[in-house]
C-alpha cells in the first residue's frame, strides 16, 4: 500500500511539474518583472488581465542601452510637488544631472529624490529616473518611462535602459504615477526595456 501511495505521490507531483509554466524572460530583470506580475500580492495587473497574463512585451536586451553617465549633483533645488495621473501631488527633489552619450550624441536627463521615500528602509540611496523618447506610443508606453538608479559614491552612475518599465498606470488607472517632467525628453528612440502593453 505504502509502494503505491508513494508511487500516486511521485506521478502527481511530476503532471504538476510539467503542468507550471516557465517564468518567461531572457534576462533576470525581465523574469522578475514577469513573475512580480503574475504575482496577486505584488501585481499592478486587474485580475482579469493577471488570469490572462503571460509575461511583459520587451524590446531584445541590448548591452548598447548601457551607458556610464556623469553625475552632477544639484544640492541648492528646493522640493517641489510632481503632478501625477490623479490629484495626489509627492514631494520630490532634483537630485542632479546625468549626462552620457549614445548612439554617438550627448544627451542629458534630471534625476530625482522622492523625499516621501527617503525614510523607508531599502530606499535612503534610491534615485528616480523618469524619461520620454520617440517611441512612446509607438511601441512604447505613451506616458513615458521610469528607470530606477542609486546614489554613487563618486560622480558617475550606469544607468541601463533595458530595466525601463512602465507606470503603474499603464495597467490600472487605480494607480497614482508620476507624470514625466518634458525636460526629461530625449530626442531619439530608447529600443530598450518594457514596451506598451497590450490589454487582451
Amino acid at each position: 500500500m505504502k509502494l503505491l501511495f508513494t508511487l500516486f505521490l511521485i506521478v502527481t507531483l511530476s503532471a504538476c511539474a510539467q503542468n507550471k509554466e516557465p517564468i518567461l524572460g531572457k534576462t533576470a530583470w525581465q523574469r522578475e518583472m514577469n513573475a512580480d506580475f503574475k504575482d496577486a500580492t505584488k501585481s499592478p495587473l486587474k485580475d482579469k488581465d493577471r488570469k490572462k497574463f503571460n509575461g511583459l512585451e520587451f524590446f531584445e536586451f541590448d548591452s548598447t542601452y548601457v551607458v556610464k553617465a556623469s553625475l552632477t549633483r544639484t544640492p541648492d533645488e528646493k522640493p517641489f510637488k510632481m503632478r501625477t495621473t490623479t490629484e495626489r501631488l509627492p514631494d520630490y527633489v532634483k537630485y542632479g544631472v546625468v549626462a552620457f552619450e549614445l548612439h554617438g550624441k550627448k544627451y542629458q536627463l534630471n534625476i530625482y529624490q522622492n523625499l516621501g521615500l527617503l525614510t523607508k528602509p531599502g530606499y535612503e540611496d534610491y534615485l528616480f529616473l523618469p524619461f520620454l523618447d520617440d517611441t512612446n506610443g509607438e511601441g512604447s508606453y505613451a506616458g513615458g518611462r521610469y528607470v530606477e538608479c542609486r546614489i554613487p559614491e563618486g560622480d558617475s552612475l550606469i544607468i541601463d535602459f533595458n530595466t525601463a518599465y512602465n507606470p503603474y498606470c499603464a495597467y490600472n488607472e487605480k494607480y497614482s504615477c508620476p507624470i514625466v517632467p518634458r525636460e526629461n525628453y530625449l530626442e531619439t528612440k530608447i529600443e530598450a526595456g518594457v514596451k506598451a502593453f497590450k490589454k487582451k
